[in-house]
């Protein structure tokens, strides 16, 4: 094959935007603690015009918007090279990373709506790191490897998983999927390009009490694996690219001590994730770290340490044709055939009550509970007064689904939820990727792996290696198996389609697959386009306004100095006069906060060692009153580090009135005095 391999900066605007995932309004961006990436890469037919984009980028999911907006750029560089069937854009699903992406209405409640800056960042992000593949293609070997993670998943809602029939459960050794699939990319010169590792987990470790941008466990994975290939380099720098992928982690949470009352400290691993005291509200799932930064690094360790043992261990080769199918489907109206006489439908989008209780990796508002599958007149009587209340036909449709946002009857000022959905197969040689537009949980994911091996296998396309690439094109919420729906905990609450989304989405990917291995791929027909809602940017941010220091300070002092000296396992922290970090976005793609400098005696100068991609430093912003806002930054020392004199160092912009209509954004730097790392 050819193959090319890229990775380019899609952080965007780290403060005031909230960040996607808890879906909690509190939790917006206060700085930041590691970059976020696009990471693409392309494999080719050296002697055809077929090739396979894929594209893991560290976002929460990738939404219509993005991906519509990148392959309109993709088309206007390239023509028809890069289109919707070959390009498979995939979220790592980090719930860590700025919000306000998405097009479609509900999203807007908890990311203030449509944030351009936002947006636009992670685009420009993608395309990039697509252009820096596309230049970079070479000969090259693709390897794959699969291998078994342990101690780093639980399945967080075990009750709807021992739903699922006993005979299905008696074929697999745990609740989870604990196999990960890595695929690994070598030059013909034996240089190494990267990888791409698919694994089900939620990168969930960092908590909705966290405001530091980052791209959490799997984040962390990405950059141990890159750090060790780049040497010597910067994070976020060097040709070696690491993807940490995901997949059907519906219902697979990171926190593997599982759930614990807040308040008590008793076990709440029960049907409704409920406290004695408190209810579902105290029910919150512990990582194995003693705090959220520590668990996150022993999940991604752990991850990473996998993957390095499967990388250099690959000898299986992966030879032979590569195609793309796929299909737009209008989801709220699919016929399923069960068997011969029976034909189901899935329903228009609708969000069950259970929805608002959320998990116990971040739990929901007020007092909904897990498990519901009763409505609750008090909030049934306030959403038909705000938004109207669901139509008889979708009540039926959905049941036992009691119905709290039904949001495919809701339209004003655009549709709550998207209609038309991407399903999408892509296949290299024997490797098979599906990208699906959703969370799938373990079952659900097991069940359509099957199903598209076994259409395979029909058709004479034997020993497919099939992967599913979670959170693509689209985002649908869950997907959970009909018997897991019954029992309505989150994910099957949030399973939009009704009781029947699972068996749709196996009957459309079997076609794919059928497709795929007759060679029919051009007979597929497209389905109905998505909309483009010609909504540019819709927000209730705060607006950039000019910006204050305090008297007789100017911007990039120091308000709080280092300490003159430090010992390895210390946090160096300064505290300078700061501004809106929103400035910087808004101003240059890739801006670095901030830098740890050594003073080299040989060159008698300063060597930046860290930027701000690095997870031993913390970029904290802080907003005062009258324009004011002071930004701290931490270096967190690592044991090992060489001994000598360092620096921290501040980049930002601040925003300054020139007249009485017009604003500018002025940049400005702060250094810390030197400081001294003495042994321990």
């Amino acid at each position: 094959y050819l193959v090319g391999v890229g990775r380019a900066d899609c952080t965007g605007p780290v403060a005031q935007v909230p960040l996607m995932g808890y879906a909690n309004p509190e939790q917006v961006g206060g700085g930041l603690l590691s970059r976020l990436y696009s990471r693409a890469f392309i494999v080719a037919d050296p002697e055809g015009s077929a090739r396979v984009v894929f594209v893991s980028v560290d976002i929460g999911m990738v939404s219509q918007r993005v991906r519509l907006e990148v392959l309109k750029e993709l088309q206007s560089k390239y023509g028809e090279l890069y289109r919707q069937d070959n390009v498979i854009l995939s979220g790592t699903h980090t719930h860590s990373g700025p919000g306000g992406y998405f097009q479609y209405t509900l999203f807007w409640i908890t990311s203030k709506g449509l944030i351009r800056p936002a947006l636009s960042s992670i685009v420009n992000g993608i395309v990039k790191s697509i252009d820096i593949a596309h230049e970079n293609m070479k000969k090259g070997r693709l390897f794959i490897n699969r291998g078994t993670v342990e101690n780093s998943q639980i399945n967080r809602s075990p009750f709807s998983y021992l739903e699922n029939p006993e005979s299905e459960r008696k074929r697999y050794s745990s609740n989870t999927d604990k196999e990960m699939l890595v695929l690994k990319m070598v030059g013909e010169d034996g240089h190494e390009l990267g990888l791409i590792s698919w694994f089900a987990v939620h990168p969930v470790s960092m908590n909705n009490s966290n405001h530091l941008v980052n791209s959490d466990n799997v984040g962390y994975a990405s950059y141990l694996f890159e750090q060790e290939k780049n040497k010597g380099m910067l994070p976020g720098e060097g040709s070696f690219v690491a993807a940490f992928a995901s997949s059907n982690l519906g219902d697979v949470s990171p926190n593997t001590r599982g759930p614990f009352c807040a308040n008590t400290g008793e076990s709440c691993d029960n049907p409704q994730s409920s406290c004695p005291v408190g209810g579902a509200a105290m029910c919150v799932a512990k990582g194995p770290g003693n705090d959220m930064f520590e668990s996150t690094r022993i999940i991604g360790k752990n991850i990473y340490l996998k993957a390095k043992e499967l990388y250099e261990k690959a000898s299986q080769e992966v030879t032979g044709p590569l195609s793309s199918a796929h299909q737009w489907v209008n989801m709220s109206n699919v016929s399923v055939e069960l068997n011969a006489t029976h034909t189901v439908k899935t329903c228009k989008p609708a969000l069950g009550h259970s929805f608002a209780a959320g998990t116990i990796d971040g739990v929901g508002a007020f007092n909904f509970t897990q498990g519901s599958v009763e409505g609750d007149p008090f909030w049934d009587q306030i959403r038909d007064q705000l938004l109207g209340e669901p139509s008889n036909e979708t009540k039926a449709c959905h049941k036992p689904k009691p119905i709290l946002f039904s949001t495919g009857e809701m339209t004003w000022p655009h549709p709550w939820h998207p209609d038309i959905v991407d399903v999408q197969i892509a296949a290299i040689g024997s490797l098979a990727i599906l990208a699906v537009p959703g969370e799938f949980t373990t079952m659900s994911g097991r069940r359509l792996r099957a199903a598209v091996q076994s259409e395979f296998d029909s058709h004479g396309t034997r020993g497919m290696n099939v992967v599913i690439a979670g959170l693509c094109n689209v985002y649908t919420h869950y997907i959970t198996t009909y018997e897991e729906y019954q029992v309505q905990r989150y994910e099957a609450a949030s399973t939009i389609y009704g009781p029947h989304t699972l068996s749709a989405y196996i009957q459309l990917y079997r076609s794919l697959a059928k497709a795929i291995a007759l060679n029919a791929t051009e007979e597929l027909p497209r389905g109905p386009e998505p909309p483009l809602f010609n909504v540019t940017s819709l927000t209730l941010l705060p607006s950039l306004s000019a910006e204050n220091a305090p008297a007789s300070k100017t911007f990039g002092d120091v308000l709080q100095e280092v300490r003159p000296e430090y010992r390895e396992g210390e946090v160096a922290e300064v505290t300078f006069v700061g501004a809106n970090p929103r400035n910087s976005a808004e101003n240059a793609t890739e801006h670095n906060f901030l830098t740890v400098e050594r003073y080299s005696n040989i060159s008698s100068s300063w060597r930046v060692v860290l930027n701000d991609a690095s997870w031993d430093t913390r970029f904290y912003w802080s907003k005062g009153s009258g324009g004011r806002s002071n930004v701290t930054m931490e270096w967190h020392i690592p044991a090992g580090t060489e001994l000598g004199v360092y620096r921290l160092r501040y980049f930002g912009h601040y925003k300054k009135r020139v007249s009485l209509f017009r604003i500018i954004t002025v940049p400005f730097e702060g250094s810390s005095s030197a400081f001294q790392l003495t042994a321990p």
